[in-house]
């Protein structure tokens, strides 16, 4: 690899982390270890193609450009949090890893009143919109833009500016209080 390729692959590394809180190489190997997969079969599970998801854990691309496909990492990561907390068996895990790989990416909007009334454990449906919207968001600009997109709205439109921020740049944990707070 020559230096410019070099220099790109670290640039891509930098953006990674700064969208998706680390490389993609490292939370992509820590989700092949945790739930006993492979690249093709973690690859089949994202809906991605195995070249894509290989050029995403090198460097060679920087964005995940499908809001769906970052849905279903942020799924596996839960699940894979779910297994080494003892909460999912490993015959639960692959199933669950089934359903991700059909459903997630599917509006929540829309279903979160279902899931409710269901009592689904897995995740809150103020955490899947919530991860909704921030993947909506960070499909289409990085931290740092949503961040000026907010500083220039905030003088006029100061909830809008929030909005931007905590749920484009912020922690999800920060984004559940918002949206819990602006309800009803």
């Amino acid at each position: 690899m020559d230096a410019a390729q070099q220099e790109s692959t670290a640039k891509a590394r930098e953006l990674q982390t700064q969208w998706y809180g680390e490389p993609l190489g490292t939370l992509f190997r820590r989700l092949i270890d945790d739930l006993g997969l492979n690249q093709a079969r973690l690859a089949t599970v994202l809906g991605l193609s195995a070249p894509m998801l290989s050029q995403l854990m090198s460097g060679q691309r920087a964005k995940i450009g499908n809001p769906a496909v970052v849905q279903r990492v942020q799924a596996l990561q839960e699940l894979a949090a779910e297994v080494a907390r003892g909460e999912v068996s490993a015959a639960d895990a692959t199933q669950r890893m089934e359903e991700v790989r059909r459903t997630a990416g599917g509006s929540v909007l829309n279903s979160t009143a279902q899931t409710a009334s269901s009592g689904s454990a897995s995740q809150t449906p103020v955490k899947r919109v919530v991860r909704e919207i921030q993947s909506l968001l960070r499909s289409v600009a990085d931290a740092a833009d949503i961040l000026e997109a907010s500083s220039a709205l905030a003088p006029a439109h100061p909830e809008l500016a929030e909005f931007l921020r905590v749920y484009g740049a912020g922690r999800t944990a920060d984004a559940v209080k918002h949206y819990e707070s602006h309800q009803d």
